[in-house]
């Protein structure tokens, strides 16, 4: 997982990551993808209208701990199939 890149998405409008809430607790899980189209793919099926507002940007997996501390991130959430979604939430541990 550290010698990965890994794919996020962040509001270009506040710098804001998009987050998944899988449950009622407030958790906030840090959406992740594998491939930059499979971030692009998800964007355009569920934010249409609203796609131009997000940007995608890479992380190093070696740089993902720290991300997910510095943010206040549970996890994160893999998207394994953009289209559907399957997610797959992983807690940090």
């Amino acid at each position: 997982m550290f010698s990965e890149i890994y794919y996020l998405v962040r509001s270009k409008t506040d710098g804001r990551y998009l987050t998944a809430h899988p449950n009622a607790e407030g958790v906030s899980y840090l959406l992740m993808f594998r491939e930059h189209s499979d971030a692009l793919s998800y964007l355009n099926t569920h934010a249409g209208e609203l796609a131009n507002r997000f940007a995608v940007e890479s992380i190093p997996g070696s740089q993902l701990k720290a991300l997910l501390k510095r943010w206040g991130f549970g996890g994160v959430a893999m998207v394994a199939d953009p289209l559907l979604p399957k997610i797959e939430f992983l807690q940090q541990g």
